[in-house]
């Protein structure tokens, strides 16, 4: 919703100055809603950052990295997080994907992202940053995700 890319442009760079440098941006991508109706494209990146006063991932960290990015969210006018599945428009929704090998299942976050390898709208760009990277419980590459999760795949 309202201004796509400057809303993204501006999470990035609130995360930078919150948590760390970005070290790769993916191009931005126009896809149509997944899992509800609207007549609005959504806009999609990949970005990675190097999170500082962090040598070694741990839960706590990605707890204080998620706390971060809900307060990023509301300061460009989200309102509301989706609830039991139940989607709707919003001007920025930040998802934490994966944080090298760190795997975490808790009812507030779960890495890595458990719809990941599902949805070519992060697979696209995460391919173009991370083609290599391997996904930590599936041991596949996000270049190979990509290839099974094509949307013109038969």
């Amino acid at each position: 919703m309202g201004d796509r890319e400057g809303t993204l442009r501006r999470a990035v760079s609130e995360m930078e100055r919150r948590i760390g440098p970005c070290v790769a941006l993916s191009r931005m991508y126009e896809t149509a809603p997944v899992g509800f109706d609207s007549p609005h494209a959504f806009l999609n990146a990949a970005a990675a950052f190097r999170v500082t006063a962090c040598a070694h991932p741990n839960e706590a960290d990605a707890l204080r990295v998620l706390a971060i990015t809900k307060e990023i969210e509301c300061q460009l006018g989200r309102r509301q997080k989706s609830v039991g599945g139940r989607y709707a428009d919003r001007p920025i929704d930040i998802d934490l994907l994966l944080w090298e090998d760190l795997q975490i299942g808790l009812p507030e976050l779960t890495l890595p992202h458990p719809h990941l390898h599902e949805r070519h709208f992060v697979l696209d760009p995460l391919a173009e940053i991370a083609p290599d990277l391997l996904h930590p419980t599936l041991r596949q590459s996000i270049r190979t995700l990509q290839r099974k999760n094509s949307p013109s795949k038969p």
